[in-house]
């Protein structure tokens, strides 16, 4: 069957006015009834980080993926300190409100990458929550702040470069931690991961603004309140040698029954979700 994947535009409601976001649907033909997976992706990534996973896991779901705010095809905020956790959750559960509207579906299954794992489990967390499995790829309640301040250290930088050769060559180094990937991988990966200015030079394809969440924060993160409050099954994913999901912190998100921890070797933060094997996990929690 005939894989689909169409891209759409949403307006919402921020606190500045009204913005547009990308999303995108991938459907085989034949579908129509399938059940939604929600893929959100992290801090500086875009949709397209999902796009194997997605046409992979088309035999069981519709795969919903989108560009957070200030990312990809999404607008930008004209006030930067609006970047955060309040105006992500909105945008999600706008978006989620308008797929209810336009399949009949009350109820989604989650894919989050730190960033999304953590949008996933605010929303997972509430009264009445759509999300009915979640999976946290690399991310847990609480955020070392030795890892905050490794991601403050070029996420509000704006590099210029001159070529797409260039942007992998940087994307290499700073999204080493994903692990081994394909040379096609990396390539396909610079290509949604920037975009050409008015000079034809190429910039990272979301707001340098975005790292304005990281002033003043001094200390861990801690969400554990919100966490407790989770009652979906959960599947953590934790890249062996992450910074951001401590190996103690892991195990103690598995404390509670109803999740389960594969861990990944040789990958830090965060694992990329391309390869047959890192998908078959996914699979094999969600396609129980």
């Amino acid at each position: 069957m005939t894989i689909e994947s169409h891209t759409e535009f949403l307006s919402i409601d921020t606190p500045e006015g009204r913005h547009q976001i990308a999303w995108q649907c991938w459907q085989k033909d034949g579908m129509d009834n399938a059940p939604l997976l929600i893929c959100v992706h992290g801090l500086t990534r875009n949709r397209h980080d999902f796009d194997t996973l997605a046409a992979e896991l088309t035999d069981h779901y519709r795969v919903i993926t989108t560009d957070i705010i200030g990312r990809g095809e999404s607008d930008r905020v004209s006030q930067p300190e609006l970047y955060g956790y309040p105006l992500y959750v909105s945008q999600m559960m706008q978006l989620l409100a308008h797929l209810r509207e336009k399949t009949g579906e009350s109820t989604v299954d989650w894919l989050g990458t730190s960033m999304g794992g953590l949008i996933g489990m605010m929303i997972a967390s509430s009264p009445h929550s759509p999300i009915t499995r979640l999976i946290m790829n690399d991310v847990g309640p609480r955020i070392p702040l030795t890892a905050l301040q490794r991601l403050a250290e070029y996420v509000g930088k704006a590099p210029i470069f001159s070529s797409q050769k260039e942007v992998e060559d940087y994307l290499r180094i700073v999204a080493s931690p994903f692990g081994a990937l394909t040379d096609a991988q990396w390539q396909r990966m610079a290509l949604y991961s920037s975009r050409q200015n008015e000079q034809g030079m190429w910039e990272m394809n979301y707001d340098p603004a975005i790292a304005m969440a990281f002033q003043g924060i001094e200390a861990d993160v801690d969400l554990t309140s919100i966490w407790d409050a989770v009652a979906c099954p959960v599947l953590v994913i934790r890249g062996q040698e992450s910074d951001l999901l401590t190996a103690e912190d892991a195990k103690t998100m598995t404390s509670k029954k109803s999740v389960q921890l594969v861990e990944i070797p040789d990958v830090g933060h965060a694992p990329a979700l391309m390869s047959d094997d890192q998908i078959g996990m996914v699979r094999d929690f969600l396609v129980m």
